[in-house]
């Protein structure tokens, strides 16, 4: 069974439904913490209180039967990573395999999200990756303004649309990251002429591979 961390619920019926579509018979079990955001935004995802949180949501879940985990929220990925040597089973960040992803389509990479709160971490990620692959990225970022507030207003279209142009304006790019898990459906409204990456679809998979081949 494979445990998903998220910060909204929004995400549960988009992870059932690629499951569905690309993994059937995976056994998903969700678990929403809207609250872990809200702290991590506040007081930053490293923040003591915040860290144990996860750490102890990632238990609960092995504790639930989960033989690995995913966290859809890309604020708290680093920390729900951070979690899983004493977790005892693979924790995956939605946004890894997007990242390396990214890297391996070009050296310049524009990095859009709809909250600040995500960009610090999505660029470390980017960076990790192509110093894994031993490749030279030059990262920028874009703050998608006013999207967010149209995602906590429950206007998903308009949320994806403001993401979708954010998306068409960038120029000098190789690859654009969609830093944020929630920004998915902006990857089918974009008429960018480079790559566009979303999370979700990559993440799942990576996680499904580790249950069918867990790591050691």
């Amino acid at each position: 069974m494979l445990a998903l961390l998220h910060t909204s619920p929004v995400h549960v019926p988009v992870f059932d439904a690629l499951r569905d579509e690309t993994h059937p018979g995976l056994e998903l079990r969700h678990l929403v913490a809207g609250d872990l955001l809200e702290r991590a935004r506040a007081t930053g995802p490293a923040a003591v209180a915040v860290a144990d949180d996860v750490r102890a949501r990632v238990r609960d879940a092995v504790d639930g039967g989960a033989r690995a985990v995913l966290c859809t929220c890309s604020t708290i990925g680093a920390v729900a990573e951070a979690a899983a040597a004493e977790a005892g089973v693979p924790v995956v960040r939605v946004d890894r395999p997007m990242a390396g992803a990214a890297v391996a389509a070009g050296p310049r990479v524009a990095v859009l999200a709809a909250l600040d709160s995500t960009l610090r971490p999505t660029v470390a990620l980017v960076e990790e990756e192509a110093g894994r692959a031993g490749r030279s990225v030059r990262v920028r970022t874009v703050l998608v303004e006013g999207a967010w507030e149209r995602f906590e207003a429950g206007d998903a279209a308009g949320y994806a649309r403001r993401v979708a142009d954010a998306a068409d304006a960038v120029t000098g790019a190789d690859v654009i990251v969609l830093a944020q898990a929630s920004m998915a459906p902006a990857e089918r409204l974009t008429t960018a002429r480079v790559p566009v990456l979303s999370s979700p679809r990559l993440g799942l998979a990576a996680a499904a591979d580790l249950l069918r081949d867990p790591p050691g």
